[in-house]
C-alpha cells in the first residue's frame, strides 16, 4: 500500500442500519453480486439504506486485469441462465425505481455478454414497468457492434467508464484501448440519439489536469450527457498506488468545467463513483431535458 495518509474526508461510517440488513439479506438470498460488495465501493453503506444497489451480472470473475479494480482476474464463471429472472425479483423486492446493472469483462463470449445484459433489462422491465434502468457496460472490445443488442433493449442509461486519461491506459488498464471506450460512447449515442449515454473517470493515479480536460474534451465530441469524477483507492497492495488525494477544490474546478464544456450533468466529488446517487442523478438529468 502507499504511504500517502488517507485525509478525513475521505473517511466513511462502517456499514450498518435495519434497511441495509435487508438490503444485504435479499442479496445473498438471491446469490447476487454487486459491485458495492466486490469494488469495496465507501459509499455502500449510505446506498443500501436508500435501497440503491449496481447489480453484477456475468459471474464474479474478470476476464481482464486491471489495476484499480478489485473483481477477481481469472477463469469466468459458467452463465447463470436464471440471472435475469433473479435480479428483476431482487429489483422488485427492493422496491427499486432505478437500478444499475454492471458485468465484468467476458473476452470469452461471443457477444461479449451483450444478450445477457438485454435480457436482464427486459426482464427488469417486465417485472417491474415503471423502472428506469442504466447500464455500466464494458468495452466489448473487438465485438462488433453488439451494443446495439443492449440499446435495443431501451435502458435509459448507457454508462461506459473511460476510468482514466489515455497515457496510463498501457499501465492502469492494460487490456483495454482508450480510443475504443470513445468510440463504444460516441456510436451508441449515434445509433439512438434519444438514450442518456454517461461515462466516468478517477483521479489520484498520475493524470494532470490537462489530461482530465482533455478527457472531458474527448467525452464531449462523442456526445456523452454526463461525467462522474471521483478519487481512486488503492484496493490492496496489489493494485496501483495512489499518487495523490486530489483536494475537494480541485473537484469543485473540474465540476465548473465539465458543465462549461456542455456536461448536463456532472458528479465530481472525492467520493463520487459511477452509480452513486444514479437514481437522484437520473431524475435531475430527465427534468432537466424536459424544461428545455
Amino acid at each position: 500500500m502507499n504511504n500517502l495518509k488517507k485525509p478525513e474526508w475521505l473517511r466513511v461510517k462502517a456499514p450498518t442500519g435495519e434497511i441495509f440488513e435487508k438490503t444485504k439479506k435479499i442479496v445473498k438470498e438471491k446469490s447476487l453480486n454487486t459491485v458495492c460488495e466486490e469494488a469495496a465501493c465507501p459509499n455502500i453503506c449510505e446506498c443500501w439504506n436508500k435501497k440503491h444497489a449496481t447489480f453484477i451480472i456475468l459471474g464474479s470473475v474478470c476476464t481482464r486485469a486491471c489495476r484499480f479494480c478489485n473483481i477477481e482476474t481469472g477463469l469466468p464463471d459458467k452463465l447463470d441462465p436464471h440471472e435475469p429472472e433473479k435480479i428483476a425479483k431482487s429489483v422488485f423486492e427492493l422496491g427499486l425505481k432505478h437500478v444499475v446493472i454492471t458485468s465484468v469483462d467476458r473476452d470469452d463470449l461471443e457477444d461479449g455478454g451483450a444478450n445477457h445484459f438485454a435480457r436482464c433489462i427486459l426482464e427488469v422491465k417486465n417485472k417491474c414497468s415503471d423502472v428506469t434502468i442504466e447500464v455500466l457496460t464494458p468495452d466489448f472490445l473487438r465485438k462488433g457492434d453488439v451494443y446495439k443488442i443492449i440499446v435495443d433493449a431501451k435502458p435509459e442509461v448507457f454508462n461506459h467508464n473511460i476510468e482514466t486519461v489515455p497515457s496510463l491506459y498501457p499501465k492502469i488498464r492494460p487490456g483495454s484501448r482508450y480510443f475504443n471506450s470513445l468510440n463504444l460512447l460516441s456510436n451508441v449515442k449515434k445509433y439512438d440519439k434519444n438514450i442518456f449515454t454517461k461515462s466516468g473517470m478517477m483521479v489520484g493515479l498520475g493524470e494532470n489536469s490537462e489530461e482530465v480536460l482533455q478527457v472531458m474534451d474527448d467525452l464531449r465530441s462523442a456526445g456523452v450527457n454526463f461525467l462522474t469524477i471521483g478519487q481512486y483507492l488503492q484496493p490492496t497492495s496489489k493494485h496501483a498506488t495512489v499518487k495523490k488525494y486530489v483536494e475537494p477544490d480541485e473537484f469543485k474546478y473540474y465540476e465548473k468545467m465539465a458543465k462549461v464544456k456542455g456536461f448536463e450533468m456532472v458528479s465530481a466529488t472525492p467520493l463520487t463513483r459511477s452509480s452513486y446517487h444514479a437514481e437522484e442523478d437520473f431524475l435531475k438529468l430527465k427534468q432537466k431535458c424536459i424544461n428545455e
